[in-house]
This record gives structure tokens, sequence and C-alpha cells, in this order.
């Protein structure tokens, strides 16, 4: 439920961020908000981040959905367990569909989130898969330190004579 739940809240809110800035603003146009650390400029990215590969984003919605898919998958074989890749899993499913849905309309992603001096654009779609990308570290730290730990423990039964 909690993958279902933020996928679908990333979608809702990276369109409607995105539908709010070509509404609002001029292609281009920079409104500051939160000076110097976020600023709202107006960009259309046809490739991928960090505006790389322009005018071959047909192809990342291919990718997009082929990730989605494996996600799908990965869920169902039981594989994406628990409330952390459950949130990780859905922020990335979010984030990869809110961005395809831009390029299969508009064959271009709206940017618009500018973070510090000089940072890249992003929209809540990137920020969404920045997010799942973070859980998974940290699922994969957490699960790395329980090994460890039952791992230690074991060492230490065994090697006071304890079975």
């Amino acid at each position: 439920m909690l993958f279902y739940l933020i996928s679908i809240l990333v979608v809702l809110a990276d369109q409607g961020a995105k539908w709010m800035v070509r509404l609002n603003m001029q292609l281009g146009e920079t409104i500051p908000f939160w000076n110097p650390y976020v600023q709202f400029t107006y960009y259309e990215n046809s490739g991928a981040a960090f505006s790389s590969f322009q005018g071959f984003g047909k192809y990342f919605s291919i990718v997009a959905a082929v990730f989605v898919v494996a996600i799908f998958y990965y869920r169902r074989k039981g594989v994406l367990r628990g409330p952390l890749l459950e949130a990780a899993s859905g922020f990335l499913v979010g984030g990869a569909i809110g961005n395809a849905i831009d390029r299969v309309i508009f064959h271009q992603v709206t940017d618009f989130l500018v973070f510090g001096e000089g940072g890249g654009i992003m929209n809540l779609a990137d920020l969404a898969i920045n997010a799942g990308g973070i859980l998974i570290v940290i699922h994969l730290i957490i699960d790395q330190v329980k090994s460890s730990t039952a791992k230690r423990r074991r060492v230490k039964g065994s090697g006071t004579g304890q079975a």
C-alpha cells in the first residue's frame, strides 16, 4: 500500500507542479524563492540529467517503462519488501512515471528547481528518484549492520563453547 500511495502522490505532485510552471512562467524565466538556496527557473530538457543527450528524450521514456516493469516484477517476486524498500520503490516509480509522462506528451521534461548557485535544474520527479536512491542506500547500510551484528553474535557464541 505504501508503494502505491507514494507512487501516486509523486506523480500527482510532479505533474501538478510542472503544470503550474508551464502555466505561470515564461521559458527561461527565473523567480527567486529562497535565495541563494532555491529558485525557480523554467527550463525544458529534451535529454537526460544535466542536459546530456539532448533530443534523445523519447528513448528515456522507453528506459523508464522498462524500469517501472522491473520494479513491479521484483515487488511481485518479494525482493522489495519492508517499509524502506516499499517507500524507495514508490519514489523511484513515481519519479520515473512523472518524467515519462512529460517525455511522451511534450517530448521533453519540464525542469524548474535550482538549488544553490550554479546547481542543475530539476523537478519533483527528479527529487523523488534521488529520495528513492537514498532510501535504498539506507536500506543496504541497515542490512549490512544487521548482518555484521548477527555474524559477530554467531562467532562470539561459537567461541565460548556454546552451540
